[in-house]
């Protein structure tokens, strides 16, 4: 079964720039892929196509079988940086995904409790985002992407910003949320090992324009602890197998940003 395809897609801007060039995804419910490429690879631009934030220049893209052609429903975007309102509290934030879809009364109440308290920030709820740490703020984010139930979650180098210590909390934590939902999850990072400790399966993209050049399904048991399952001898081959795919790209990259400067 897929819940989310793209057939022979590719994506021009109007700059001229080509981000993608004819990719092919299938992605199966309820796994965890992680795209790792290098930075102009097209990843980002991924989840906007797929999300229905943008559209393909040519090639299809299906989520549930249906074709997108506007805001995809049931999917939750975790970006980079986070979108909290910063004149609303913990509470305020987290509830605004549910007044905007109509749900009100004790149901709301009760999934925004139920969030702030799954994400660890309960005694938080009437604090301001600018009195949060930068970890605090990610929970934030994390609760009101989910508290929607969102089937598919979209997340676009979520952690980077963050310290490694709170990056790691921050990553277990994912996995916990994850593995009691089992939502189908599409994670973008330039970080190879997050990627492996996180996923299903890692999709190695080529430098832009970016196509799928490898696909590796992570065979790491589950559940899994991030810090141990570095030190896991399966983890060093595969990443070692992942990097002799990535390594050329990122090289290409870097080529060509050092020939056009």
């Amino acid at each position: 079964m897929t819940i989310i395809s793209l057939a022979g897609v590719t994506k021009t801007f109007d700059s001229g720039y080509t981000a993608l060039r004819d990719v092919n995804l299938d992605v199966a419910p309820e796994r965890f892929v992680a795209l790792v490429g290098p930075s102009g690879c097209g990843k980002s631009t991924t989840l906007s196509l797929i999300s229905g934030l943008d559209r393909p220049t040519s090639g299809a893209i299906t989520v549930r079988g249906k074709p997108v052609g506007g805001i995809t429903d049931g999917v939750g975007f975790l970006f980079q940086r986070d979108a909290l309102l910063p004149w609303k509290t913990v509470r305020d934030n987290v509830l605004l995904p549910l007044q905007l879809r109509g749900v009100g009364g004790e149901e709301a109440r009760s999934r925004v409790a139920e969030w702030i308290g799954r994400v660890g920030l309960r005694g938080f709820e009437q604090s301001f985002p600018y009195q949060l740490s930068g970890g605090m703020r990610k929970r934030v984010a994390l609760a009101q992407t989910l508290v929607y139930n969102p089937e598919i979650l979209l997340m676009d180098e979520p952690f980077a910003a963050l310290d490694v210590q709170t990056r790691n909390l921050m990553e277990a934590e994912l996995l916990t949320l994850w593995q009691g939902s089992r939502k189908t999850v599409i994670f973008v990072t330039h970080d190879l090992e997050e990627a492996i400790a996180l996923a299903d399966e890692v999709v190695v993209m080529t430098a832009g324009p970016g196509r799928v050049k490898a696909r590796y399904d992570v065979t790491l048991p589950r559940p899994r602890d991030i810090e141990q399952v570095r030190f896991d001898p399966r983890f060093t081959e595969l990443y070692s197998q992942m990097w002799n795919d990535l390594r050329d790209e990122v090289l290409e990259s870097y080529a060509r940003a050092n020939a056009a400067g």
